[in-house]
């Protein structure tokens, strides 16, 4: 599965980009360092229209606008407004990182903290979950041109 890398961990700006052509928009700065790189899995619809978010879950540097190979591990419930913004947990090929209550605690702190400045967003984190969760949201999540990633289409839902 590729991901495009739009923050990198560490940073507080938070780069928009027009992720269907992959063009950069603009940049905003954020609360809150973002813990892991985090993007989007490319080929991809969410429930709230954009591609499908993603944290990879690694101590090495990426760098924005880099698209990285990587397997998923898992994932976790978000809800943004009323809409589905669930997010990917993934690992760099050959990488390992357990989703155990730290992980779960740096980003719910995370998510808390960066939308702590707007008052009128509503956010909401739920379960977090394992890696066939993870493979049924990405499957679901396929724009109509398809994905080449094996994992994605041998799934069947939930």
């Amino acid at each position: 599965m590729k991901v495009f890398i739009e923050n990198e961990a560490g940073s507080s700006e938070k780069n928009i980009f027009n992720e269907k052509a992959l063009e950069y928009k603009k940049t905003h700065i954020v609360s809150a360092p973002y813990p892991f790189p985090y993007g989007f899995v490319l080929d991809t619809t969410s429930g709230d229209g954009d591609n499908l978010d993603c944290f990879v879950l690694t101590n090495k540097p990426l760098s924005s606008r880099e698209v990285v190979d990587v397997e998923p591990i898992g994932m976790f419930e978000q809800i943004e407004d009323g809409k589905e913004d669930h997010k990917v947990l993934a690992v760099l090929n050959g990488e390992d990182w357990p989703i155990d209550k730290a992980t779960e605690n740096v980003l719910r702190k995370f998510i808390e903290e960066v939308f702590s400045l707007l008052p009128d967003k509503t956010i909401f984190v739920g379960r977090f979950l394992g890696k066939e969760d993870a493979l049924t949201l990405i499957k679901h999540s396929q724009d109509s041109k398809g994905s080449t990633d094996p994992h994605a289409s041998n799934q069947s839902p939930k």
